[in-house]
């Protein structure tokens, strides 16, 4: 087998599904048909049978498909350490980053690091937190950048505390909240915890909600509309878009803050590209 062919098993595994596969991977059904069939001639076994939804790997295809997956894992850790073996900066930096902070501090990050070292490139993944930590875990990225409070094995660095606020396009005031509109949006079980947290040391009655979003931005939108209010990480939050604005903190008067993390293996350090980008991202002021 070669890479293509531990590729084609990867997605298969994850997609169990010919035609998805086929569109990950930019070929055609087909083809990557006759590539399967081919690596079941050459190891004289079944590795798929066809479903109602699509197909399941036998055990044998699953025990392939796992080992094309660990020799990805070493094939990469290999190409990782030769580019690392030159004297300059260089190589190409896998990052997995929540979406907000994509958003809003990623890119003026990556400019910077960039300016000063240019031989590198990034592979960048965004999502929610608890996506990124399953690329972590996973070893797709070399590092991660999450908010909130999650549980990990590596090297994890607390890099920015912010405050959860209370958002309206009028002044309000605290006691009438349960009275009020309220916009709900999705988002990562992490912050959802805090806001109930916060909601439930308040009020006895659940919110009022009137929306549900998918997006913060689209909640913003609607509270700029003066129609409701919400409650959304300071990061998002911008002079510019002229609303009220109250830093929530709890009965006992502590802030209401999340948590914005690296976190990365030890032995990934040892690579130049991520200790360099390492060093730089926490000695970062913009954050």
């Amino acid at each position: 087998m070669d890479e293509k062919d531990w590729h084609a098993l990867h997605v298969l595994l994850e997609e169990k599904n010919i035609s998805r596969a086929a569109e990950r991977l930019y070929v055609s059904q087909p083809a990557l048909t006759y590539r399967l069939k081919n690596i079941e001639r050459k190891f004289g076994t079944t590795l798929f049978f066809k479903t109602k939804t699509g197909v399941e790997l036998t055990s044998e295809g699953i025990h392939l498909a796992n080992y094309a997956i660990e020799m990805k894992k070493q094939l990469q850790t290999t190409k990782d350490y030769l580019q690392n073996m030159k004297p300059e900066v260089r190589g190409t930096l896998r990052i997995g980053v929540s979406s907000n902070f994509a958003q809003y501090k990623l890119p003026a990050l990556l400019k910077a690091f960039s300016t000063k070292y240019p031989h590198v490139q990034f592979s960048v993944r965004t999502g929610w937190s608890t996506e990124i930590m399953d690329l972590l875990n996973s070893s797709h990225v070399h590092l991660g950048i999450l908010r909130g409070n999650y549980d990990w094995y590596g090297t994890k660095t607390l890099l920015h505390k912010e405050r959860l606020c209370l958002i309206s396009k009028r002044e309000v005031k605290l006691e009438t909240l349960p009275k009020l509109p309220f916009i709900n949006y999705n988002t990562d079980s992490s912050l959802k915890g805090l806001i109930n947290g916060w909601w439930h040391d308040h009020f006895s009655t659940p919110p009022l909600v009137t929306m549900e979003n998918d997006r913060q931005e689209t909640c913003k939108e609607m509270v700029k509309h003066d129609l409701g209010v919400s409650i959304l990480p300071e990061i998002c939050l911008q002079p510019s878009d002229h609303l009220n604005i109250y830093g929530l903190s709890y009965k006992n008067g502590e802030p209401v803050l999340r948590n914005t993390w690296l976190m990365y293996n030890e032995d990934a350090l040892k690579l130049t590209t991520i200790k360099t980008f390492v060093d730089f991202l926490t000695s970062y002021d913009e954050l």
